[in-house]
């Protein structure tokens, strides 16, 4: 971590104190206000050492003399809240109005949901993660270690979190989802910048997993993210083409249970609907604007879904998940084809580290999927990453 230590706690101070004194209540998300477009002299996008994004919709950067310019908003919303960022090493040159200052790189870094920490473990830089949230089917060894060695703390979970914890890790930035309540009227206070990551945002796998560039603005290793991200938008491009090519029948695929009366399934524009699609397969709500959750009654679902060849589940049932324990959470899921003919794809969270890991990995969510759709697409000795097929 020494390697790294560049900023001093005289630093730090300045650039909340910046933070405070140009936003004023403003400081932990930006400004809707824009920059001199005089100033801004965008680099050549073909410079591999720039990071700018290719199917993500939340973020988009300029580089604009020794600066990134970022721009963060919801890629599921029109006219929505726009949050700005200067990146920069020297903030004693000018800054553009409106436009939240941080300089860089940073050195310590809570995050928030375990989607932020996928693109730190993707990049294998997991040593700049100082705090953490919930640590709940937390599988990966190096951050286990490091919560054990006292390097990541936890800081409880949103609507409880831990200010003493907090601001004894002295964060230079704090990772945060702003569409969720949870406690952070007191952070921004304490003049810590709050940076919107809105990965779980994007309609796309692979604009979700873009966001490891994102993460890498503010460390300085865009390089290394764009020859992580490349590789996995090949991989996912290559079978996905393939799968394209193939002539035959596209199964049905439903996804998720009833809980407390509703039935919860994400819309037909969201992520897994396209990843659905790419794998070869009818999402039973393609047909949906929605890229969010939707909540169902049980008596709907079973109209769209009863012949679904497919069912994915994904829960954190402590014990051996079976077709016995299924139909014993709800006996009217006996009725569904794809209970009867045993095609449920199954991923339990206790036993896989999918938060953490499958969101910058969309390569192999749908090298799963396409394993169960299309099984001589994928080699045969192929097991699966995250989901299989329940067999019993």
């Amino acid at each position: 971590m020494e390697r790294r230590r560049l900023a001093t706690g005289a630093l730090y101070i300045a650039v909340t104190a910046l933070l405070a004194a140009g936003c004023g209540n403003s400081s932990s998300s930006g400004t809707r206000a824009a920059a001199d477009d005089k100033e801004i002299i965008a680099f050549d996008t073909s410079d591999s050492t720039k990071a700018y994004p290719q199917y993500a919709q939340g973020f988009k950067v300029t580089y604009t003399n020794g600066a990134k310019l970022v721009e963060i908003s919801d890629p599921t919303a029109k006219n929505n809240t726009v949050y700005r960022f200067v990146l920069t090493e020297d903030l004693s040159n000018p800054l553009p109005d409106g436009y939240t200052p941080i300089k860089i790189p940073v050195e310590r870094i809570i995050c928030m949901t375990t989607l932020q920490l996928a693109g730190f473990i993707t990049l294998d830089e997991t040593e700049y993660v100082s705090g953490m949230s919930s640590t709940r089917f937390l599988h990966n060894e190096t951050v286990r270690r490091q919560i054990d060695e006292g390097i990541t703390k936890r800081i409880g979970i949103e609507g409880n979190f831990d200010n003493e914890v907090i601001m004894n890790i002295n964060p230079n930035l704090i990772y945060f989802s702003p569409f969720k309540r949870g406690g952070y009227d007191g952070l921004k206070e304490a003049g810590i910048p709050l940076v919107p990551h809105l990965g779980y945002k994007e309609p796309h796998p692979l604009g979700q997993a873009e966001w490891i560039k994102f993460i890498a603005l503010f460390i300085n290793e865009e390089a290394k993210a764009n020859r992580i991200f490349n590789d996995i938008a090949q991989q996912y491009n290559t079978l996905k083409e393939k799968v394209a090519q193939q002539q035959g029948e596209r199964p049905v695929v439903l996804s998720g249970e009833i809980h407390g009366g509703s039935w919860y399934a994400v819309g037909g524009k969201s992520f897994l609907a396209q990843l659905f699609k790419d794998a070869g397969a009818d999402y039973v709500l393609k047909d949906n604007n929605e890229s969010g959750g939707i909540n169902f009654d049980f008596e709907t679902m079973y109209e769209k879904a009863a012949n679904a060849q497919y069912w994915r589940i994904m829960n954190g049932y402590q014990g051996e998940y079976t077709y016995e324990v299924l139909g014993k959470s709800d006996p009217r899921y006996k009725d569904f084809r794809a209970y009867r003919e045993k095609g449920v794809i199954y991923c339990n969270q206790r036993e896989k580290g999918f938060y953490e890991s499958s969101p910058t990995q969309p390569h192999l969510v749908l090298k799963d999927l396409v394993k169960i759709f299309h099984p001589t697409l994928v080699e045969e000795d192929y097991k699966g990453t995250f989901y299989t097929l329940l067999e019993k």
